[in-house]
């Protein structure tokens, strides 16, 4: 089995620190992030990227038990706290387990086990991959959630992109570069075009000479993108 992407939040730096040595010396475990606020962990969380989180009760934005009934359940959630009388609440928002402060390795070993066993038979039965549904995106002061599937196309300029959202009064738009968002999005879902533009494949309702139509709007498609978008089409081709 590959190994398990973890994210660490915890606002206290010596928590972070005991964390981190405890993931870099288990062999399955394999350390994205370590976070002290609930938003960079978000962007991290958002695109997809994590497994397993190791999440602090008691956070100065808001609880991890808030955080927690805002994840996608892909994501298990292993709770770390010095405060036992959150054990039961953790247990009802499904968390893999309770490790309370100070722990010892022994029992973080125990708890990741746990863990890896939840993780692994949530495969088996699903017997595919995980499923990025949503994106966590800084736009002016605030973190917006995007739906993947309302995504029409991405527009990008330099170091800026806008992103085009179904029934949205107005898009999105973040600093960052179109390559940086390419790799975090489904391969399979979404395609670049043009050297600007990525288009959510299921949108496209029609290709006319070397223009891709979503709605009312058209791109034009570029020749060294053409293999990924014809291999897409010809897969759901119906002829006569």
């Amino acid at each position: 089995m590959k190994k398990i992407k973890c994210l660490i939040l915890d606002d206290e730096p010596l928590a972070l620190d005991l964390l981190e040595g405890y993931v870099l010396r288990t062999p399955f475990l394999e350390l994205t992030e370590k976070c002290s606020d609930a938003f960079t962990a978000l962007k991290y969380i958002g695109f997809g990227e994590i497994d397993l989180l190791f999440l602090d009760i008691q956070m100065p934005e808001f609880s991890g038990m808030e955080l927690s009934r805002m994840l996608n359940r892909e994501v298990r959630v292993i709770f770390t706290t010095a405060f036992q009388e959150f054990a039961v609440e953790g247990f009802k928002v499904d968390a893999v387990d309770y490790l309370l402060k100070p722990f010892n390795y022994n029992e973080f070993l125990k708890a990741s086990v746990k863990a890896q066993d939840h993780i692994l038979m949530k495969s088996i039965f699903l017997n595919k991959q995980q499923v990025t549904s949503v994106l966590f995106v800084q736009s002016e002061s605030k973190l917006v959630k995007v739906q993947l599937d309302k995504i029409l196309y991405i527009e990008g300029f330099k170091n800026h992109i806008t992103i085009h959202v179904i029934d949205s009064e107005r898009p999105i738009q973040t600093l960052m570069s179109l390559k940086e968002l390419e790799e975090k999005l489904p391969k399979e879902r979404f395609s670049r075009i043009h050297h600007s533009f990525i288009v959510n494949l299921s949108q496209i309702e029609a290709l006319e000479r070397n223009q891709v139509i979503l709605g009312n709007e058209r791109i034009t498609l570029r020749d060294q993108y053409i293999n990924k978008l014809d291999q897409y089409i010809r897969t759901r081709i119906i002829q006569e």
